[in-house]
């Protein structure tokens, strides 16, 4: 199979040492494009995702604006081509960690400790942006969340129910599922979200997954990330660092997004509402139709709105 997606923009790979680990970068542009009013951009995915699957986003930009802005996206810690050694569990407070180990000027060209930066996050990317820029206010120029609403709220009685279940997923196997072929990977991505054009899915399969020595197709994810969190979501404590926020900050919807599809009665978008209002300089916008997903689903329409909160 070859891809039928052509990217307009092709990414390079770079690989930084990081926290002990080589931390993965798709990189489009260098430095020499950053000024003080076109800072770097840098995208952060979300759950079983990969940096990669921005580049109908990137596309769109450069459509916009032309190959003019320098542009990174990571692969977080276990997942695309950021490897870690054999662990069984994931932390939050460490995709923080990995976040300010690569602003801080030592790694890939990045100094948000001197000239901030342009900061977008998806999903669990966006709940890993919104925070960081709490606790790092003065590093971020512009910040975008793209549907990082966060979880429900948790009370301290579930501690130990929630300690007990985290013990019983150590103990048990977290397989991922495998594919025979790439095209059966994207059938997966189209399965998931139908509104992903057969182009784009067919380009992303081979970057979302690749083959093992028999030829079965692995996603690009460590099973791991599957196990509860045996930490509770304190909504006080992450409403504390939003209101810290000093950047402006974009929020970006999909007007078919349905939260009960993940927390059923547990969350409301009413109440995620009420939380987003603590924010200090904050901008929202909708996309239609669109999801979850909106990165591949309505890349133009959401290249234009960056644009137009973050300056051509």
């Amino acid at each position: 199979m070859t891809d039928a997606y052509l990217p307009r923009r092709a990414g390079r790979s770079l690989f930084v040492p990081l926290r002990g680990l080589d931390y993965h970068l798709t990189v489009w542009g260098d430095a020499s494009m950053a000024t003080p009013d076109r800072p770097p951009l840098l995208l952060c995915h979300g759950y079983m995702d990969v940096g990669a699957s921005f580049q109908f986003m990137v596309d769109a930009l450069a459509a916009l604006e032309g190959d003019t802005r320098w542009v990174m996206a990571l692969d977080w810690r276990g997942y695309g081509h950021t490897r870690v050694p054999p662990t069984d569990h994931y932390w939050f407070p460490d995709y923080l960690a990995d976040l300010d180990a690569l602003l801080d000027g030592r790694v890939a060209g990045l100094d948000a400790r001197q000239r901030p930066i342009d900061l977008l996050g998806h999903s669990m990317g966006g709940n890993v942006v919104m925070h960081y820029a709490g606790v790092r206010p003065t590093r971020v120029r512009r910040l975008v969340n793209l549907e990082g609403f966060g979880m429900p709220r948790t009370e301290p009685d579930e501690a130990p129910r929630r300690l007990a279940k985290w013990l019983d997923e150590l103990a048990e196997a977290a397989p991922l599922r495998s594919y025979d072929s790439a095209e059966a990977v994207a059938a997966r991505l189209r399965q998931t979200n139908p509104r992903l054009l057969e182009d784009k899915a067919a380009w992303l399969a081979r970057r979302w997954a690749q083959p093992d020595a028999t030829g079965r197709w692995h996603i690009l994810g460590d099973p791991a990330h599957k196990r509860i969190n045996p930490l509770l979501y304190r909504v006080e404590e992450v409403l504390a660092a939003w209101r810290r926020i000093s950047a402006p900050v974009l929020w970006v919807d999909g007007d078919l997004t349905d939260l009960s599809l993940w927390w059923g009665q547990r969350y409301s978008l009413a109440e995620f509402d009420q939380r987003i209002a603590v924010v200090p300089q904050l901008r929202r916008e909708r996309l239609s139709p669109c999801g979850h997903m909106l990165h591949h689903e309505q890349p133009e329409a959401l290249a234009a709105r960056l644009l137009d909160f973050l300056g051509r």
